[in-house]
């Protein structure tokens, strides 16, 4: 365990010195695994998931790129797979505007979609991005995605999660209704094993789908609200 260690340490460090320096040149980058987790919930479903957000550029602008996906381990298919590339510049102290492109797929057609939203922190810390997206059919909907970092000691933290999905108008062609459509909350608790490089953590996920969304979903006979069970870590290069 202690060579393992010595190893992560390296490998952070050594990552470090070369952000280092990138930043004296004045141009940064980097790279966050914000979920990489198994999850098992109601009726066995055990699925993996993960949550990148990477980025490079300079104080005043940055390419950022975001992936998020699940994948079905009992029948071995993708549930899900986002992928968002976007420019962002600072408009304020604490708040970023970004425009760019996502694709979604792979459940129904893809789906193409321009993206504007902001990124940034609120009152209390709380950790916001707010995207507004027009697919390549003319539907425009929304997701809003919130998250705390509550400091239970200097390596132990405890990170509530919520992200919520509206719709201005259905695509049914994706199963998604107009409206309130979507929620997911969840609740993590992680451990800073090496720094900030490396948090394994467990915790809960909770999901439900609303309106028209949950009523296609009871159509194909999938569930509209689950609870799972994760495990899994973060991170921080």
């Amino acid at each position: 365990m202690s060579f393992l260690r010595n190893l992560f340490v390296a490998f952070s460090g050594t990552l470090a010195l070369t952000s280092f320096a990138q930043a004296e040149e004045g141009y940064y980058f980097g790279l966050q695994i914000e979920e990489f987790e198994y999850r098992i919930g109601e009726g066995d479903s055990r699925l993996a998931v993960w949550d990148t957000d990477s980025f490079f550029g300079t104080d005043e602008l940055k390419l950022r790129w975001k992936s998020s996906g699940e994948y079905e381990l009992e029948e071995s298919v993708l549930e899900s797979f986002s992928n968002q590339l976007a420019l962002q510049t600072p408009i304020s102290d604490f708040w970023d505007l970004k425009g760019g492109v996502q694709l979604d797929s792979p459940k129904g057609p893809d789906r193409w979609y321009g993206v504007v939203g902001l990124t940034g922190l609120a009152p209390q810390w709380i950790e916001m991005d707010l995207d507004f997206l027009v697919s390549e059919k003319g539907k425009a909907s929304a997701v809003l995605d919130m998250e705390y970092e509550l400091l239970l000691t200097n390596y132990l933290i405890l990170t509530p999660s919520l992200e919520l999905s509206g719709a201005f108008s259905s695509d049914q062609e994706i199963g998604v209704g107009s409206g309130f459509n979507k929620a997911e909350a969840g609740l993590r608790l992680s451990y800073d094993l090496i720094d900030r490089a490396i948090s394994p953590y467990v915790g809960v996920v909770y999901e439900r789908k609303f309106g028209q969304t949950a009523n296609w979903a009871k159509e194909e006979g999938e569930r509209t609200s689950n609870w799972q069970f994760v495990i899994g870590s973060r991170f921080l290069f």
